[in-house]
């Protein structure tokens, strides 16, 4: 719901699917899942409360898109948190490539990982809960019935960590710049949502609405939106689209401390936190520093996990996870491996197919493709079966299209069908799924089936075994990769590509080519490993994942999918107003989606497969939607004494 004014959960989150399973939330890779800390794209979604009513004025802690919140008023802590967790000690993790710049909101460099930590929304969602948003920089909020406008009442007590008061004129600022400079995509979505803001006091703003677009989930757009130091850019003359190495200040638990750029990046706790109290945050933010590691590429950093260089790793090859887990750290009882509950949606990982090369346009190709992509084989010979398969933009979770569609979807689809938008055949074929491949590498019926569509797409087979259209032009399709432990999941997937006559090549690039060459507006790629997005309350966020209008310079709707249909869904989604109705639009739009076969679905696993220096503490019972250790673990300074005693860590 809540939609994207940064790049690096798009690039970085691709980044880390491009190794075999990401086994994170979209909050990048290495670093892992669970930490809510600052920006609209760390907001999980929002929710509903009332706490009292005056003139058909809500006042509230909160805001819900459907139902009631899960905590009061005057809740004390987070369910899922230990609210007496020690403060103290490092958690060190990894990530892959490198950066040069700090600031997220740009195409322009590699931004740093968590380089938006330091910065706070004015609402927070929770892990425990979905379509959740709670008051963090504001008091609370007020807005009427029609959720036309709402007002924001900060927090006095609020300020930046430089000790500088937080006050509605950083808000406005913050909007007014995002809305300026952020990213093109993010800039147009915002513009059709706010009429204008408006400063009431040095403590209140008000956002008023534009009448003709949903409300439902406006307050929580704005809500999400990360807040800047407008001295902080005026002082140090920052341009929010200009790459730079100066770290944002933020309001946030966490600050800035060092860098070796490229290599190693380094937060640590805000002492002088004025929200450390807050209900919201009890029990959370608990270690002293935060540091990220940079390797060229995941064996390079297991190696160094082995070593000891960095204390937590979400281990994202199945292979290592199988077999490489017997180094002396593991034997000797200094590090756990551990495999934890995880209730959250998949990632939608997948090989996307870019819709702006003229040899994808139809869509017998992309299916042909996709044929030769062996899940079955690749998870028991490469994985040790510990996969499932992608099949859905939502997959495992009660939103996911399946069979032929029921009488709600089709209410949905009929008027597009008529509208010659659709096909007829959408309301009544089953919703597309991957197709089943053999125990063999190269599954010989798929095979014929690839053929055949290429076949009658004109793509013949020449006599020396490539194909090409009737300009005599050679089908090449070039993966685009840039990370080797990848290549076993590539090559064997090339090979097939072969086989059926294609010109396919597993293409070598490092992060920062990767980076240049998927960003808009350059798009230069047939395929890539990313994510086909969704949430779980589907909001304006979809206009970037897959509307047609931002196709052209959106981070995140890489393959460039442009379809009027997609966009009828998604503003039905947008406008729905019960939990019941916007089910079956995302099931009606789920469907239509994958129709589309702009992706390769990959796999995702129901579960954290996690491995760390035995000096953590967690919740006996996780939430179902983080993993969280960098957001409500904790350093338990008994264990780390004692693998200190022992040489374990240094």
């Amino acid at each position: 719901m809540a939609h994207h004014p940064t790049r690096r959960s798009a690039h970085a989150a691709t980044r880390a699917a491009r190794l075999e399973d990401r086994g994170l939330s979209d909050r990048g890779q290495g670093m892992a899942a669970g930490i809510v800390l600052a920006g609209a794209a760390l907001l999980a979604l929002a929710a509903f409360t009332t706490a009292s009513r005056a003139d058909a004025v809500m006042v509230s802690h909160g805001i819900s898109t459907f139902g009631d919140l899960k905590y009061p008023a005057d809740f004390k802590h987070l369910d899922y948190v230990n609210p007496d967790a020690p403060k103290g000690g490092e958690i060190s993790e990894w990530t892959m490539g490198g950066f040069d710049s700090m600031n997220p909101f740009t195409v322009k460099g590699l931004a740093g990982a968590l380089s938006t930590v330091m910065l706070e929304p004015i609402m927070t969602g929770t892990s425990d809960e979905i379509g959740s948003a709670y008051c963090l920089v504001c008091a609370t909020i007020e807005y009427p019935e029609s959720r036309d406008w709402v007002i924001f009442n900060l927090r006095p007590e609020a300020k930046f960590s430089d000790g500088t008061p937080l006050t509605a004129d950083d808000v406005m600022f913050s909007y007014q710049t995002l809305l300026e400079k952020g990213l093109s995509d993010f800039r147009t979505v915002l513009a059709q949502q706010v009429e204008g803001a408006e400063v009431l006091d040095p403590h209140r703003i008000k956002f008023t609405f534009k009448p003709d677009f949903p409300k439902r989930d406006l307050i929580q757009e704005v809500g999400g939106l990360p807040v800047l130091s407008k001295a902080q850019f005026e002082r140090d003359k920052l341009d929010l689209e200009s790459a730079t190495l100066t770290p944002y200040i933020g309001s946030g638990p966490y600050m800035f401390d060092r860098m070796e750029v490229g290599r190693t990046l380094v937060y640590k706790r805000n002492p002088d936190y004025w929200g450390a109290t807050l209900p919201i945050n009890v029990g959370r933010s608990n270690f002293d520093t935060i540091r990220l590691e940079y390797f060229a590429d995941s064996a390079a950093a297991f190696e160094a996990f082995k070593s000891g260089v960095y204390t937590f790793r979400n281990e994202n090859s199945a292979k290592q996870w199988s077999t490489a887990y017997d180094f002396p750290a593991i034997t000797k009882g200094y590090a756990v491996k551990a495999e934890l509950h995880s209730g959250a949606k998949a990632s939608g990982q997948a090989f996307l197919i870019n819709l702006r090369r003229e040899k994808f346009q139809d869509p017998r190709v992309r299916e042909a493709v996709g044929l030769m992509f062996n899940f079955e084989w690749s998870n028991q010979t490469l994985f040790y079966g510990l996969y499932d398969r992608v099949e859905s933009i939502w997959e495992n979770t009660w939103m996911e299209a399946k069979g032929t569609p029921g009488p709600e979807e089709i209410a949905v689809l009929q008027p597009l069908v008529d509208a010659k938008l659709l096909p007829a055949s959408i309301l009544t074929d089953e919703a597309v799924l991957a197709p089943v491949s053999g125990a063999r590498q190269l599954d010989r019926g798929n095979l014929r089936r690839a053929s055949a569509l290429l076949d009658a797409a004109g793509w013949e087979v020449g006599a020396d075994g490539l194909r090409r259209n009737a300009k005599g032009e050679v089908l090449r399709i070039e993966l685009l990769n840039d990370d080797s432990a990848f290549d076993r999941v590539i090559n064997p997937f090339v090979e097939n590509l072969r086989a059926l006559g294609i010109d396919a090549a597993n293409v070598k690039v490092d992060p920062a080519q990767m980076e240049n060459r998927t960003r808009p507006p350059n798009y230069d790629f047939d395929l890539i490993t990313g994510n086909a997005r969704s949430t779980y309350i589907s909001g304006a966020e979809l206009k970037q994942f897959f509307g047609g209008a931002t196709a052209d310079d959106s981070a995140f709707n890489l393959m460039g999918l442009k379809s009027p249909a997609v966009d009828k869904l998604i503003d039905q989604a947008i406008a729905a107003k019960t939990r019941d109705e916007l089910t079956y639009i995302t099931m009606a739009l789920d469907r239509v989606l994958r129709a589309e076969r702009f992706w390769i679905p990959q796999w995702y696993k129901a579960s954290h497969t996690v491995a760390y220096y035995d000096l953590f503490g967690h919740p006996e019972a996780l939430p179902d939607y983080a993993l969280g250790e960098m957001d409500f673990w904790w350093y338990d300074a008994e264990k780390a004494a004692r693998l200190k005693a022992e040489g374990a860590i240094r």
